[in-house]
């Protein structure tokens, strides 16, 4: 039982890391500093100090681009792929006490598939948000989203059972905006 709840940590996580790649680490990182929770082995580096400031950093730097017109779009770019790698090495570093061919999997189709589904979302309610107000409504999706991963890295340290139940809701939207977004592309073409 613990290995499951340990894995829907993870996938938790994972998604998390599809709205800012850095604020699951740094959740991990400040919980593992100032509260009572183990890491993975795998993760024992975020328990320290260094790890707790460079997370900082890189974070406010992450959320910071999020709010300049334009940089956000290109970022979206860039942030995917690391969303899926790092949605990959969260679900893969709790899955630990799993067989390697179904930690594996569950990383990969799991973690990879939460972070990058949850990156389409917000990539595309930002297109949205780009193409509807010129822009001037992306600082409002960006803080969304900053609070969303926040949120969803408490959420899945402390309450993974309802963290998961939240994932497979956001990605129900997902699917569903993808769908309409492909929808419209067709019937414009």
């Amino acid at each position: 039982m613990e290995a499951i709840i340990l894995v829907l940590l993870g996938i938790g996580l994972s998604a998390a890391s599809g709205f800012r790649v850095f604020v699951p680490p740094l959740v991990l990182s400040s919980v593992a500093q100032f509260g009572n929770v183990t890491l993975p082995q795998s993760l024992a580096w975020l328990d320290s100090p260094l790890a707790l400031v460079l997370l900082g950093v890189a974070t406010l730097i992450e959320i910071g681009a999020y709010y300049l017109p334009f940089v956000d779009n290109l970022l979206d770019a860039v942030a995917a792929p690391l969303a899926v790698a790092a949605g990959v090495a969260t679900t893969f570093a709790f899955g630990a006490e799993l067989d390697p061919a179904l930690r594996w999997g569950l990383a990969l189709i799991a973690g990879g598939g939460a972070a990058g589904g949850i990156q389409t979302l917000t990539s595309l309610t930002r297109l949205g948000s780009s193409a509807t107000t010129g822009g001037l409504g992306n600082p409002v999706v960006a803080t969304f989203e900053n609070v969303a991963s926040a949120v969803l890295s408490v959420l899945a340290i402390f309450f993974p059972v309802i963290a998961f139940a939240l994932v497979v809701a956001l990605l129900v939207v997902a699917v569903r905006r993808l769908n309409s977004w492909r929808s419209k592309r067709r019937a414009t073409t």
